[in-house]
């Protein structure tokens, strides 16, 4: 319980502010001038958002005095010198001794620009100040957003709320709100009640959001410049729909019900688009996306579609979303990148890195043409409390990672040559990474104290792993590192070389095979690799240990493993030649099924294992088998692992040094 009532008292008016140094995201252009800004007595002078100006003095412990020297100056301008993208939503900033000028073309720039005030309170002896710079600043992409598929597992208001305000200090823009399923049809229809009966869900039945909580959503988000997209998906993932009228969305009485109730939707939401699905279907009545896409433009509405789904010629659809890698941007389409951004199968660490290195739709600033990106958090396994959906997608790091990418651009090819590693120590890339991670974890330690975040510095853990050695179907055979520890070894007259890697987490094999790059070029089924490091403790004590070999997707079926095991690999992890038993698995089911719930199965959903590191050298070593890529228990084997310390309650742990070398 401690996070659900920690997160219901905390508020951005309590907001710790980070310095110029800190920002995230960071602004296009930001150079310090080395003055202060007081906060004690601040002057307003503005046309817009008074409320919200005088709201963020106050919340810096300061107040609004019109005799003040200190003066906030805001002002809408024609243009902005050096904008030439998305300039809606661009502002500038000048923070002087005494003033603060914030420039913007729209209300878009000024609520951002708030944003980024929000983070540069500083405190200089026993007052608050704002640090001085001059900022230019303007989103790469005009779409930075998440999904939440509600229509699989219903999530409370309050949460999705608390979601939004949260990240849209950080500039995330647009909540795509997934609100019908074969589980469920999540919003209230009066003129058809039916589809709200209990009889007709799945999962988590007769929940569903009324009218009038849809209302209050748009009308929320809009207070916090975001977008919201609501999805109801056609004609597929529709059992809801069948069920309740006995009717598939693509007979000639499906759509003339559809209709009345894309009549009672498009009232509801005033908003400019709605997002119609079209994936993973078979399409038996050629007339039905055209007729709806033109209705529902006819309503007055811009429509989204999946892409793969239909296939749209220029001109018949407002905007596609790619979810598949066979998805691709079209020039007389506008884009929303989801490809490989479904959190749902992301791990912990690697994922989080080659999101960072990721460039939206393959271009490094956005266009008429590429919209941006959208993170899709799919619920198809249950999960039982909503506060751990967000423990086991580890939502948020995954989430101001997407929003630095997506407000900065750039990037290189998703999933280059280094696929989810971290590049080589020292090149410019990963003083690029080490220095956003640590922008990151500041975030995490000052501004999101009690949400789930599992996720602490992986630049400097260092690791070396062995070419693998086949074990020809025997996942339990030894081979050498388990006697000794060396750069290379022979086993069966063949020479078996090592090589580093740096992570936290790293795929051996990644789950979608070699198409995303991890450790092992060619990775083959039924070998054994080892990884190993020493870790120095400047005392003695006792710490945590995130250690997983399989990340379980929270779209599979998936067993857990059996007690006593780590995984369906006979993986094991010794520290100081001490075998580390596994926990104790809350599930012990042995029949596959989505409806039974995730419980501890991944490390983030899970209290650290407590151990204990000596003073000086700690010798970690991981022996890490793999049989098929694909087995009855197991339906996408990840060959990985991740192992780092922590702290008994799960964060940064200082002056921990990681080498597979030990430092003399």
């Amino acid at each position: 319980m401690k996070y659900s009532i920690l997160i219901f008292l905390l508020s951005y008016s309590s907001f710790i502010f980070a310095g110029v140094g800190d920002l995230l995201p960071m602004p296009q252009q930001v150079k310090k001038n080395g003055l202060f800004f007081p906060l004690d007595k601040v002057k307003l002078s503005t046309s817009v958002f008074e409320k919200e100006w005088s709201d963020l003095i106050t919340s810096t412990g300061g107040k609004v005095s019109r005799s003040a020297k200190a003066e906030i100056i805001v002002t809408l301008v024609d243009n902005l010198d050096g904008v030439d993208l998305n300039q809606q939503e661009a502002y500038t900033l000048s923070i002087t001794r005494n003033r603060i000028y914030v420039k913007a073309i729209g209300q878009e720039g000024i609520y951002w620009a708030m944003q980024t005030l929000k983070q540069l309170k500083v405190k200089r002896g026993s007052k608050y100040y704002m640090e001085g710079c001059e900022i230019t600043d303007f989103p790469a992409f005009r779409i930075r957003g998440f999904m939440q598929d509600v229509g699989r597992t219903y999530i409370s208001l309050e949460e999705l709320k608390r979601e939004i305000d949260v990240l849209s200090q950080y500039k995330i823009n647009t909540f795509h709100w997934h609100l019908t399923e074969d589980l469920g049809w999540r919003l209230e229809s009066k003129i058809f009640p039916i589809l709200n009966d209990s009889i007709n869900y799945i999962r988590h039945p007769g929940k569903y959001y009324t009218l009038e909580e849809a209302k209050e959503l748009v009308d929320f988000c809009k207070k916090r410049n975001v977008l919201l997209i609501p999805e109801i998906d056609m004609p597929g993932h529709s059992l809801a729909f069948r069920k309740a009228f006995r009717h598939d969305m693509q007979s000639k009485e499906g759509m003339t019900i559809l209709k009345l109730l894309i009549d009672e939707i498009c009232d509801t939401f005033d908003v400019p688009y709605i997002h119609i699905g079209t994936d993973e279907v078979q399409f038996t009545n050629p007339e039905f996306i055209p007729q709806m896409v033109n209705y529902i433009r006819g309503k007055g509405k811009k429509v989204i579609s999946w892409n793969p789904g239909w296939k749209y010629q220029a001109g018949e659809i407002d905007m596609t979303q790619l979810w598949s890698y066979r998805g691709k941007a079209q020039e007389w389409i506008p884009a929303i990148d989801s490809k490989f951004h479904y959190i749902n199968h992301f791990d912990a660490f690697a994922d989080l890195v080659a999101l960072y290195n990721s460039r939206i739709l393959n271009v490094s600033q956005g266009s008429e043409s590429h919209a941006g990106c959208i993170i899709g958090m799919w619920h198809d396994r249950y999960v039982k409390e909503e506060q751990n959906i967000l423990k086991q997608n580890n939502f948020y790091p995954v989430m101001l990672t997407l929003a630095e990418r997506t407000w900065q651009g750039g990037g290189t090819e998703y999933f280059d040559v280094r696929g989810t590693m971290l590049p080589e120590e020292g090149s410019s890339d990963f003083k690029n990474f080490k220095e956003f991670e640590n922008r990151l974890l500041w975030h995490k330690e000052n501004n999101l104290q009690g949400y789930p975040f599992a996720y602490v510095r992986q630049t400097g853990v260092k690791w070396r792993i062995t070419e693998a050695f086949p074990n020809n179907g025997d996942l339990a055979t030894s081979f050498p590192p388990e006697y000794k520890i060396e750069t290379s070894y022979s086993y069966d007259e063949k020479a078996y070389n090592t090589k580093d890697a740096i992570g936290a987490g790293i795929y051996l094999r990644h789950v979608w095979g070699t198409f995303v790059p991890g450790f092992y070029k060619n990775p083959e089924p039924n070998h054994t690799a080892y990884a190993y490091t020493y870790v120095y403790s400047s005392k003695n004590q006792d710490v945590g240990l995130w250690f997983s070999t399989q990340d379980y997707s929270r779209s599979e079926k998936d067993l857990p493993p059996r007690q006593g095991k780590w995984d369906y690999k006979e993986s094991k992890i010794w520290i100081n030649d001490r075998e580390i038993e596994p926990p104790v698995w809350e599930s012990s089911h042995t029949i596959q099924s989505s409806e039974i719930p995730l419980t501890n199965e991944n490390f983030q959903a899970r209290a650290p294992i407590p151990v204990r590191l000596n003073k000086g050298w700690n010798k970690v070593l991981l022996k890490l088998p793999v049989g098929q890529f694909s087995i009855n228990e197991i339906r996408l084997v990840k060959w990985m692992f991740t192992c780092v310390f922590v702290t008994p309650d799960g964060n940064q742990i200082e002056k921990l040094i990681y080498s597979p070398d030990k430092i003399r």
